[in-house]
């Protein structure tokens, strides 16, 4: 279970790995009070891997600096039809924890089934079904990107662990030093 500290707010930048585009997306909680405080894509260009992963890890690195979270919520990796994919995706998902943990922040990981049951109530719902209920929670004026809405959802889905809709019990909780 998430204990998040009661009567104060707590900062949550969720990440939505991709070697590609990362989503990126800051929340606080204060109470029930969800609050939008940005959200993006760091996007890296088509180099070799280490030049990509940098990327993320320095884009995130930023991130962290700028909007001081004191909690990652990061989505875990779905194993798909082709292997390199899914280890090269696997590879950007390690940089953005490894942005996390050089500020010696809590990293929380959750399924795709998990944050969009927690944000939409459907865990199969369609990326616009996520797009359009985080606009609609934050009170944004625009549906964000899909990625950076992914990232959204992750923290919302975090935000809402312990309280929310499903009072998400959560098992992957990293530490530094842990093993994954």
């Amino acid at each position: 279970m998430i204990l998040l500290p009661s009567g104060k707010s707590i900062r949550i930048l969720g990440i939505d790995p991709g070697l590609r585009i990362t989503g990126f997306g800051v929340i606080e909680k204060n109470g029930s009070q969800l609050t939008y405080l940005g959200s993006g894509c760091v996007i890296t260009e088509k180099s070799g891997l280490p030049d990509r992963l940098k990327t993320i890890l320095d884009g995130l690195n930023e991130i962290i600096l700028q909007h001081q979270p004191e909690q990652v919520a990061v989505e875990q990796v779905f194993v798909n039809i082709n292997p390199k994919s899914t280890l090269l995706l696997g590879q950007a998902r390690g940089a953005a924890i490894s942005a996390a943990v050089l500020h010696e922040l809590s990293v929380y990981e959750y399924t795709a089934l998990q944050i969009k049951q927690s944000v939409v109530g459907n865990g199969h719902a369609r990326k616009e079904q996520v797009q359009e209920m985080v606009m609609r929670l934050l009170r944004l004026g625009e549906r964000p990107r899909p990625d950076a809405a992914d990232a959204l959802a992750c923290a919302i889905c975090h935000a809402h662990g312990g309280t929310g809709l499903l009072a998400l019990s959560v098992r992957n909780h990293l530490k530094r030093g842990s093993c994954l």
